[in-house]
């Protein structure tokens, strides 16, 4: 249903539809435009409105009582545009063949006459047309269509570039999702005129008219169906990823609403969960609240903004809101990114200064260090104490461990290290004076793969032993101590030598942590000046081996003597 509207012209009343109005009226007015400039303008527009109206009454003498926007049509068509009227429209343009030289053919003589004839043959495609997103021919956004018509191609071409650069890194969706923000969809009659570079007057723009309620169909092309599911079935599975990171920051923002919000009702000095105090910001809020304000401002501008934009993407899908706007989406983007520009250094700030803080708590300060090395507390005490010296140290997480000694008591520290990529560089060991002669060195060792040593140096000799992977090592302690117990003998002699208490009775009780120790032997070691250097490491340096051992872990190294220095042979 079509409201009518009731227009005087010339002095006579008709009655006329909404869209027939609109087209009378954009028509009148280009003729007032391009007769205005000239002597006697107005009265050719006047004689044009009263030959419309003698055209209005003819079409009422035949019993139409409205007219449409068809009846305005015809009678444009009639009456001419004005460029006809005047005489300037002399007929169709040349085309680009008749200005060629027929001499020159079509042959390039050069590279630079081919990239010529290129650029030519685009700015022709593209000569009077604005880049729009086309609404007519659209699976998503309308981006690869409105390429098609400013150029004049097949929309497939363009979609099947978009695939192949998708493959690249995803370059073709980053860019079509770009292009989905930043071009402007063709909506009036004007804008779909200058897409299609075609002249803005009053027949063209009736034609839009007519055709913008119509729905447009497409001829029947395999590739086109098989095109249209795949990017149906891509469209609902990112829909769809939206949604979960959607529900994923709305999670995200509950969080930190949450932490906020505890921060600002406890007190500063708290020790609370999620108090300023507990978080290690207790000193930053004291001397530079700004740095924690900023960071919680522009944190929730970064979580709720994309929230925003998803749910308001799946409400314009279904029809319960209308698209976002040009202006709205280059907003929010500016928005979130310098949102995002003011989150990293505040947050990296607020670490630092946390960091700062728990080191200092737990006694990870840089005055806590060893031979050079920072390191806790309890390492260090522990190196001291024993008369350890760091002869290598990178990558470590740590140096000592407790709390998994045979025995299960959590009191006794051990040499250990650690780290996740399997790149700690360790070399820790001890001098002991003893009487020259034969030892035999023996200690508990660990490890959770290949490349860590145990090692003895003796004068100018260097004794290495591997310590046993986990996965692939002998016999356990608590197989050795098992086999004590229910054999009654010493199934490994070394075992007496070791600082190792554990009562028969509780092998089994302890057996979590005996069959992740192994002991290991080094036999024959001569020192002729009674003093003799070992330890632990997974320099390569030393092993010739890389280290592939994410932790390892030596203690109770202990020294037996053997034997005599071997006689030499007496001079005659």
């Amino acid at each position: 249903m079509k409201k009518n509207i009731t227009i005087n012209l010339c002095g006579r009343l008709f009655q006329i539809d909404e869209d027939a109005y609109e087209l009378l009226q954009q028509y009148i007015e280009s003729l007032r435009s391009f007769f205005g400039r000239q002597e006697g303008g107005d009265e050719i527009v006047d004689d044009i409105e009263a030959r419309i109206a003698e055209l209005f009454e003819e079409l009422r003498q035949q019993g139409i009582e409205a007219i449409t926007i068809d009846h305005v049509k015809d009678i444009i068509s009639r009456i001419g545009k004005p460029e006809q009227m005047a005489g300037e429209d002399d007929g169709e343009p040349q085309s680009s063949e008749s200005k060629e030289d027929p001499k020159e053919g079509h042959r390039y003589d050069s590279l630079h006459s081919a990239a010529q004839d290129i650029y030519d043959n685009v700015r022709e495609r593209t000569a009077g047309k604005k880049l729009f997103r086309n609404p007519k021919d659209k699976m998503l956004a309308g981006v690869l269509s409105g390429f098609a018509t400013y150029t004049n191609t097949d929309p497939i071409i363009w979609r099947l570039a978009t695939i192949v650069f998708t493959a690249c890194y995803g370059i073709g969706l980053i860019a079509y999702i770009i292009l989905a923000i930043v071009l402007p969809e063709a909506k009036t009659p004007e804008q779909m005129l200058q897409m299609e570079g075609k002249e803005v007057n009053p027949q063209n723009l009736a034609d839009v008219v007519v055709e913008k309620d119509e729905t447009v169909t497409q001829s029947p092309n395999l590739l086109r169906s098989l095109f249209s599911l795949l990017l149906k079935l891509l469209f609902g599975f990112f829909v769809g990823l939206a949604l979960v990171v959607c529900l994923f920051l709305c999670v995200c923002a509950l969080v930190a609403l949450v932490m906020v919000v505890c921060a600002l009702v406890l007190p500063v000095t708290s020790s609370m969960p999620w108090s300023l105090a507990s978080l290690g910001l207790a000193g930053l809020y004291q001397s530079n609240p700004l740095v924690i304000v900023l960071f919680t401002f522009t944190l929730f501008m970064l979580l709720l903004i994309p929230i925003y934009a998803i749910i308001h993407m799946v409400l314009s899908l279904s029809g319960k809101a209308r698209p976002m706007g040009i202006g709205q989406r280059i907003t929010l983007i500016l928005l979130w990114i310098a949102a995002l520009c003011c989150v990293v250094p505040c947050g990296i700030v607020m670490n630092q200064f946390s960091d700062q803080y728990f080191d200092t708590k737990y006694n990870y300060h840089a005055s806590y260090s060893y031979q050079g090395v920072k390191m806790s507390n309890e390492d260090r005490d522990f190196l001291r104490k024993g008369g350890w010296n760091l002869l290598a140290a990178v990558n470590c997480d740590h140096y000592t461990w407790s709390g998994q000694y045979p025995n299960g008591d959590p009191d006794v520290r051990y040499l250990d290290t650690y780290n996740d990529n399997c790149e700690a560089v360790l070399r820790v060991e001890r001098k002991q004076d003893l009487k020259p002669g034969v030892y035999r060195m023996d200690c508990l060792v660990r490890a959770e793969g290949p490349g860590a040593y145990v090692y003895a140096m003796a004068a100018d000799s260097t004794y290495l032993m591997e310590i046993p992977a986990y996965d692939n090592k002998p016999a356990g302690l608590y197989d050795l101590l098992l086999q004590e117990q229910e054999y009654g003998k010493d199934s490994n002699a070394s075992l007496k030598y070791l600082n190792l208490k554990v009562d028969s009775a509780d092998v089994r009780n302890h057996a979590e942590w005996l069959d992740s120790w192994s002991v290991v032997t080094i036999d024959n070691i001569v020192s002729t000046d009674g003093t003799i250097a070992y330890g632990m490491t997974s320099d390569m340096t030393v092993t010739g081996q890389q280290c592939q051992s994410k932790w390892f872990s030596a203690t109770d190294f202990t020294l037996t003597r053997t034997g005599d220095l071997p006689k030499s042979p007496k001079k005659r």
